[in-house]
């Protein structure tokens, strides 16, 4: 017989998590449907291990940087052993018994298994049927894009789940995609001793990003020892002895022992779209970006929605969707959405850039620094970072920022509120920072643009 509850979430990702704890103590029922771990992408196979090893590398170029700065000798040797082992410690070793327990203790019933939304009201899940009374949420997230390039269904490849949990450091890795992903594992990869190219389809690497960053942050990829290829596509994949070899649209050809192929994420739509769910142009769960209702009493959240695939943003539509079901007219603004590439240096961004703003047909006025001419830029030994505001002249209020600079993830919550809230750009530049700190460059950069909104 099929079971009952008054809220079925298809999807126990981060999302799933963030409504099980909302709706704790509510008196509504909720069954969880959880095909492989509970939380989802981010701790096993996406944030957390990626950033671990991320820093590890960075521990790595630090020592080398004490050769300049404070010592006239420094030895190591990579062990990479160490680095995997951590990595997978941070991924809890890909063991979820604690988190499926947290969300179990918040009253949920946790389901385990591939769900499928058969109707508008009933999920299915190895033959048992869950009727949701009030709502289903679906929040079963994406995979990554494998692009349709000929031969690369024949070769063996890894995406971000292999890399970013990784149990061997290649000698030579070629990364087939140069956004945030490709970039960050490429430059952790190259830190660790890979020799890695970086082959990106389009005319730029960071394409979501204002131009000015991926200028800004392509000498410090460069150091490393990456070799970045813009504009010209990947058009055929061999394999070639122990090789993968990539033949490119000029007929340049890059090979590797170890293929990443980091080209963007799709919908896991397979599992909803048999209820008749609209889908957007790329495939994601079309729903009201305010109400993130696919229609009544169907909710969108997490990346499923195409809105932003971030962790945070996860979360965010989860504490919404959990609000709305309790009763309250909850509303989501997604105007202020941070976004950090975690480079070294980082890459934060919030709101327009400067040639979205101008199609939305704003005044725009615009600011542009270096934060690593700055005082602590001299104190931490960093050069070439980029800083650009992008204001609404005649609102004179911030609607967008973009940072390359060491802390950048750091330093932007600041620019997020003033994003969020509309706060005057005269106010901004009254601001009193810290000396020296990196955010410092933000007073002069706000007084700036004070002068050029009036």
């Amino acid at each position: 017989m099929p079971q009952e509850f008054d809220v079925v979430c298809l999807g126990g990702g981060v999302a799933g998590e963030a409504i099980a704890g909302g709706l704790r103590d509510s008196g509504l029922t909720l069954v969880v449907v959880e095909r492989e771990l509970v939380g989802g992408e981010c701790p096993y196979w996406g944030c957390v291990p990626s950033k671990t090893f991320l820093r590890s590398a960075e521990t790595i170029e630090e020592a080398g940087r004490a050769r300049k700065l404070a010592a006239s000798r420094v030895d190591w040797d990579v062990d990479f052993a160490k680095v995997s082992k951590r990595v997978l410690w941070m991924a809890r070793d890909l063991d979820d018994s604690r988190p499926a327990t947290a969300l179990e203790a918040t009253g949920a019933r946790l389901v385990r298994g591939q769900g499928t939304l058969v109707d508008l009201r009933t999920v299915e899940v190895g033959g048992e049927q869950y009727v949701a009374r009030r709502a289903v949420v679906i929040a079963n997230g994406g995979t990554a894009t494998i692009p349709p390039i000929q031969g690369l269904d024949k070769v063996e490849y890894w995406t971000n789940r292999q890399a970013a949990v990784p149990r061997e450091l290649p000698a030579r890795l070629v990364v087939l995609g140069g956004g945030a992903v490709g970039v960050e594992l490429a430059q952790g990869f190259a830190r660790l001793g890979s020799r890695v190219t970086v082959v990106e389809a389009g005319p730029r690497f960071l394409a979501l990003e204002e131009p000015e960053a991926g200028e800004a942050l392509l000498p410090h990829l460069r150091e490393d020892g990456l070799e970045i290829l813009v504009g010209d596509p990947c058009v055929a994949v061999e394999k070639q002895a122990d090789d993968v070899v990539l033949h490119l649209k000029s007929g340049a050809i890059v090979s590797g022992d170890r293929l990443l192929v980091a080209t963007g994420r799709r919908p896991n739509f397979e599992a909803w779209k048999p209820a008749g769910l609209t889908q957007t142009e790329r495939g994601w769960l079309k729903v009201d970006p305010t109400t993130l209702e696919a229609r009544d009493g169907i909710y969108g959240a997490g990346d499923i929605t195409g809105i932003g695939g971030f962790t945070h943003v996860a979360y965010y539509h989860g504490q919404i969707v959990a609000r709305r079901l309790r009763g309250e007219d909850a509303r989501a603004d997604h105007l202020a959405v941070p976004r950090v590439t975690y480079t070294d240096p980082e890459v934060a961004s919030v709101g327009l850039a400067e040639q979205a703003a101008r199609d939305h047909g704003i005044d725009v006025a615009v600011v542009k620094t270096d934060p690593g001419e700055a005082a602590r830029g001299y104190i931490h030994d960093f050069h070439g970072g980029a800083l650009k505001l992008v204001a609404d002249r005649s609102r004179g209020v911030l609607v967008g920022a973009t940072l390359v600079t060491p802390r950048a993830g750091e330093i932007l919550g600041e620019l997020v509120l003033a994003v969020k809230s509309g706060t005057p750009i005269r106010t901004m530049a009254d601001v009193i920072h810290p000396y020296p700190a990196f955010n410092r460059v933000l007073g002069a950069a706000f007084g700036e643009l004070a002068a050029k909104v009036g």
